[in-house]
């Protein structure tokens, strides 16, 4: 028995969800976003809910009842208030820019990053150390928040790079002579 998938979804004031086969689609104040479930699920619009229920008692009907209330749980949140993944920029001369669709990086290497921002995703840089990913899909936000830290990961030694916001960075004592 699932304890995410048996838990109904609610939807907040403002927001409205409709159910044409395997698809729901979800309105709210942000935009509008669909998700297409599996056959081995039924989704069910209530009045202010929907609910998951598994068409079966197999294994895989098990699995997608669960992983499909948090993609209708993860819609519903997109569309009222949207994700948000906000990344640290540490070590001199490392600093960010926007300028209009690019994200500027001077991380150290001898020329300037580019990173062009997909879109659906806005990034914004309240300050030079600070980048803030935000977006109405969740996968989108940390797989652009992703790419973006890859370019100069946090090194063991001294902490430079670029790091989520509260990520814990496992130090390393230097050479001793």
């Amino acid at each position: 028995m699932s304890r995410i998938g048996k838990k109904p979804v609610e939807l907040p004031s403002g927001v409205s969800a409709s159910v044409s086969g395997q698809t729901i689609e979800v309105k709210g104040p942000k935009g509008t976003r669909s998700f297409t479930a599996t056959d081995d699920v039924t989704l069910t619009v209530g009045e202010n809910t929907v609910t998951v229920t598994p068409r079966g008692s197999s294994k895989r009907a098990r699995q997608q009842w669960g992983m499909s209330r948090s993609m209708v749980r993860n819609l519903v949140q997109g569309v009222t208030t949207g994700f948000k993944s906000e990344l640290e920029i540490q070590g001199v001369g490392y600093r960010a820019a926007v300028q209009g669709n690019v994200l500027k990086l001077s991380l150290g290497y001898s020329h300037e990053v580019n990173f062009e921002i997909p879109n659906g995703v806005t990034v914004t840089a309240p300050k030079q150390t600070e980048i803030v990913v935000e977006g109405q899909d969740q996968q989108l936000v940390g797989q652009v928040a992703a790419n973006i830290r890859e370019w100069r990961k946090p090194e063991p030694y001294k902490g430079k790079g670029i790091r989520y916001k509260g990520e814990f960075i496992f130090r390393k004592e230097g050479k001793k002579k």
